[in-house]
């Protein structure tokens, strides 16, 4: 074993965990000296597994990802996923009062473009970061809220609600439907709060994006598209933001009815009909905003191009894969160059799913390699994207075997 290499990454693990030397030798049972030595590697040439085994636990990690290097690090683990679950149960943000410390509150400026880094890096692809930034800025955001007044405290509620909504929409990438479920939900009432009709149609398409997630998607699209019938004449007044907005809550509208059609109850079959509408409408808005309108207002995306997407998403989650394939070829290299990363990965991952549904098994993984070069961590770290690769592997791949051994071993998935 590398000693050196290993000190590095209890380092790199104990600082994500935020606890400092002391704490983890503590932790441990031992000193801030033996934790010193231990990460500098002249603890002992050749660290004993039963050291290792402890740390693993300490850290919360498995003892594997101290042996050797992750190509996943940069991702949002469990253990992040929980400590936002633990601010969200916190007594001042459920109640929305002001926390017992004496800090003061950021002022609204400040807020905003720590809430826009949050949105850029998940639109980046920079996953990592956020597992760490998140708690934090739900924490600030709420505190704002609680401590100022006037114009500067609907500010922050709007600040506070983006930042529910970066919570929700990390949980959802990660396969955490309840959090991202109590993240909406909050966000919904945050945006209430600051009596601003965009942030309130933005709260709303996330909590019915949660809702669908969690099991609820015929209450997703009741929610998603009673929102639009209310904020909607609001909403046709409010510029570009106000058209993306719209024209959200119906892509998500359209998803949770396509979820609710693979469902079996009486109403899976007005659920899948309703679909192509739903789509429609929210084309009809696209088209409104046009290519000059700013199709990213409060990091949506929208755009005809992201219609285009949630079109071969409801086709995947449909079963309908040639669908899907023709629509996700169909877009042209300039639409697909005008989505964030986040989003042009998505594309990609949804290709292979539709590929993998139509049996071209080979262009799935073809898909797959593209997607986890445009964004790594939507293929290895995704739980969606890497149930697929699991898919895959069992299935076969034919001529793309090999490069699909590879692909699970860079997920961490057993050969």
């Amino acid at each position: 074993m590398d000693a050196h290499a290993i000190g590095r990454r209890i380092a790199y693990w104990r600082e994500r965990r935020r606890l400092t030397q002391s704490d983890f030798g503590a932790l441990m049972g031992k000193s801030r000296r033996w934790v010193q030595s231990l990460e500098s590697g002249l603890r002992q040439a050749d660290p004993r597994v039963s050291v290792l085994e402890d740390a693993a636990r300490v850290l919360r990690i498995e003892l594997s990802w101290l042996l050797t290097d992750r190509t996943d690090t940069e991702r949002v683990d469990a253990a992040e996923l929980d400590r936002i679950r633990a601010v969200l149960q916190q007594h001042d943000v459920i109640t929305g009062t002001a926390d017992p410390s004496c800090a003061a509150p950021l002022d609204v400026d400040t807020l905003r473009r720590r809430v826009a880094h949050g949105w850029q890096s998940f639109q980046a692809s920079a996953f990592g970061s956020l597992g760490r930034a998140v708690p934090d800025l739900l924490t600030e955001a709420n505190r704002a809220a609680a401590r100022h007044t006037g114009d500067d405290q609907l500010a922050a509620y709007r600040a506070l609600s983006m930042a529910l909504c970066l919570a929700e929409a990390t949980a959802i990438k990660y396969g955490s439907g309840d959090l991202a479920h109590i993240a909406g939900h909050r966000a919904v009432l945050a945006a209430e709060r600051s009596g601003e009709p965009v942030i309130m149609a933005t709260a709303a398409r996330h909590l019915a994006d949660a809702m669908t997630h969690h099991g609820q998607p015929h209450a997703a699209a009741d929610f998603a598209t009673a929102a639009a019938e209310r904020l909607g004449p609001d909403l046709l007044g409010a510029g570009p933001a106000g058209l993306s907005t719209l024209g959200m809550l119906y892509l998500k509208a359209a998803m949770a009815q396509a979820t609710a059609a693979d469902r079996p109850d009486v109403r899976a079959a007005s659920a899948g009909r309703a679909v192509p509408a739903l789509l429609d409408q929210a084309d009809e808005h696209a088209e409104q905003l046009g290519d000059d309108g700013d199709g990213n207002a409060l990091f949506s995306a929208f755009g005809a191009a992201n219609v285009a997407l949630y079109r071969l998403a409801t086709h995947v989650r449909l079963a309908e894969g040639a669908k899907g394939v023709t629509v996700a070829l169909s877009m042209t290299p300039g639409e697909v160059g005008s989505l964030p990363r986040e989003r042009r990965a998505h594309r990609l991952a949804d290709l292979a799913h539709a590929y993998t549904l139509a049996g071209e098994r080979e262009r799935a993984v073809e898909a797959l390699l593209d997607a986890e070069e445009e964004a790594e961590q939507e293929v290895v770290a995704r739980p969606r994207t890497r149930q697929l690769v699991q898919d895959l592997s069992l299935l076969g791949a034919g001529g793309a075997e090999g490069r699909l051994r590879a692909l699970a071993a860079r997920c961490g998935l057993p050969g």
